[in-house]
């Protein structure tokens, strides 16, 4: 008879596998879970797909325990008597005693055969309790607020609150309506005073301007004295406020948020490609909010870029194709400009011929502007480049968002060497005739309206009026970016997807069909190109960073193509402030 094997690794109890990852076991409502060690345990719920409620935690900022409406009851195994073995059940774990009160989940951090429960008796007095006090002052003012229909405050007290009021006392009135920057607006008898603003201003924006005076129910939020909440990341504070405490000028009054509808697509404003959501209601823009990227803006984004957005619905916008008669322009349509635009090219030789592009231009709009030069038969090409000083945090020095993209399409390390030469050809008349593409030359780009009125030709496409237009002698009316589809690359090379939040006014088209239906009016050939989707498929066959890509399988998140060494600064510090544990996210 062969003796009993000893115990092997295929034999070992889940609970046992656990420490050799450099995990531990936790039950959380009776579910038995495996986290890394260090997780907090508001974080191990979540994972767990337990939601615990909260106000002040943040991910990516730290966790004071302000609020204690995380309150969660704690277990762990009692200490045995002396003399007595530990008693194990069938899966391995020691039985859990129960603590006879809460604890905070979002500051505390899980440990060995640990227990959570996130529902029962005493967590929903303690959660009813918390929610009592924070709306014992608390205006009901719910139906003018801002905030209404996303606000925490209404959703917990709906599923934690008790319903009514005991408190009879007349309520601490506190400052309303202030104005504690130029874009934004405090209400502090809204304040839950959860410190979200004041830790995001002083950790990630590391412009510590917020902080609490005065104490207990006469607790108010102000800015330092002599200081103004001016910083260029300051409506962040609006995005992580849980309530209607701090509102933003631009969108306040503007909307209920029930009626917009949010799409998901990147910011043009610089080489960084945050990740935002644009918010719309009939065709209008009413916000543009950060989206959560942890390879690109973490949950943050810019104010000079969130608030770049009204001149795609102001009075400048160019809704048909003007064509200029005599000294004015006049209404065409869009057969008559494209032929029109065909014609007049061919009166040039083609080193007369000079395109300037936009870094702002989508991967399948560079792709066939060379596909235009190719036709053509020039060589003078050009972007026209935007720098300036990085803030060390999200704003890249790159104001274009695409330059890596264009590299990459046009297979030029620098695409904007060329417009000096460009420039200093237009002047001497080597060059006679322009085409231009979503780029103002007289404003962007050092040329003089004189330099302009001494082309034989100049053809502009771009979303809005401006003195380049004014000199053109045809004007075609291109989309904005968000009415537009298509993809990017960033400077940290990671390619990402421009979705349509709206759509075209007037007979607006996108950028990629004026220059499909350009190029097969100078071919004489007609394109067989109906689709972006299809136009990505010939990219991603010629360029082997985008090879078996599709549209959608980008995603909302994007995907790493080109190593390119560039590091975002804010994630630098991000990472570097999880590595010291001093954030979860």
């Amino acid at each position: 008879m062969s003796e009993t094997p000893s115990a092997t690794a295929e034999t070992k109890l889940p609970k046992d596998l656990a420490a050799e990852k450099g995990m531990v076991n936790v039950q959380i409502d009776g579910v038995w879970h495996q986290f890394p060690k260090g997780t907090r345990m508001i974080e191990a719920c979540r994972q767990a797909g337990v939601n615990v409620p909260h106000y002040c935690y943040h991910p990516k900022l730290s966790s004071p325990g302000n609020c204690r409406m995380c309150l969660i009851q704690m277990g762990m195994p009692p200490r045995p008597a002396p003399g007595e073995e530990p008693k194990y059940d069938e899966e391995g774990y020691l039985p859990i005693g129960w603590m006879p009160r809460p604890a905070i989940a979002c500051a505390n951090t899980i440990g060995e055969n640990m227990g959570i429960r996130t529902t029962g008796e005493l967590v929903e007095k303690c959660r009813e309790g918390v929610m009592e006090f924070l709306l014992i002052n608390h205006p009901l003012d719910c139906p003018i607020c801002d905030q209404a229909g996303e606000c925490r405050l209404q959703e917990f007290s709906v599923e934690h609150g008790r319903g009514s009021s005991r408190f009879v006392d007349m309520k601490v009135k506190k400052p309303k309506n202030v104005e504690i920057g130029p874009r934004v607006r405090l209400d502090d008898e809204r304040c839950i005073m959860c410190s979200r603003c004041i830790r995001f201003m002083d950790e990630v924006a590391s412009d510590p301007v917020l902080g609490f005076t005065q104490r207990g129910t006469h607790t108010t939020l102000t800015v330092h004295p002599g200081r103004l909440l001016d910083s260029n990341y300051s409506l962040n504070t609006v995005d992580i406020c849980p309530v209607g405490a701090l509102t933003s000028n631009d969108f306040r009054f503007e909307m209920r948020v029930w009626f917009l509808k949010e799409t998901p697509t990147i910011d043009v404003n610089c080489g960084t490609g945050t990740n935002i959501i644009v918010w719309t209601r009939g065709n209008t823009v009413y916000r543009i909010t950060p989206r959560q990227n942890d390879e690109v803006n973490s949950t943050w984004m810019p104010d000079s870029h969130r608030l770049n957005f009204h001149y795609i619905n102001s009075d400048a916008r160019l809704t048909e194709p003007l064509l200029k008669k005599h000294i004015s322009h006049s209404p065409t349509t869009w057969s008559t400009a494209i032929a029109e635009a065909a014609s007049r090219l061919k009166d040039f030789a083609a080193d007369e011929i000079a395109i300037i592009a936009s870094g702002r231009a989508t991967n399948e709009e560079l792709f066939l502007t060379r596909e235009l030069m190719q036709q053509i038969g020039t060589k003078r090409f050009a972007l026209v480049p935007r720098f300036a000083e990085a803030d060390e945090l999200l704003v890249a020095a790159d104001r274009n968002p695409n330059t890596t993209g264009a590299k990459l399409i046009l297979g030029e390390n620098d695409p904007y060497a060329s417009l000096d030469s460009i420039r200093a050809d237009v002047r001497s008349g080597k060059i006679k005739a322009l085409l231009v593409f979503a780029e103002d030359l007289i404003t962007d780009a050092d040329f003089t309206p004189e330099d302009l009125r001494g082309l034989g030709y100049l053809m502009q496409s771009h979303h809005s009026a401006n003195p380049t237009a004014e000199r053109a002698d045809l004007v075609l009316p291109s989309a904005a970016f968000t009415e537009k589809r298509g993809s990017m690359i960033n400077l940290s090379g990671r390619l990402q997807r421009l979705n349509r939040a709206t759509e075209p006014v007037g007979q607006v088209r996108d950028d990629w069909e004026i220059l499909r239906d350009l190029i097969s009016a100078i071919s004489s050939t007609k394109s067989e190109l109906y689709l972006i989707e299809e136009l990505f498929k010939k990219l991603a066959t010629e360029y082997p960073p985008l090879e078996n890509l599709t549209l959608s399988k980008i995603g909302h998140q994007g995907i790493s193509v080109i190593e390119t060494g560039y590091e975002i600064p804010l994630l630098t510090h991000e990472r570097a402030r999880k590595a010291a544990g001093t954030i979860n996210g």
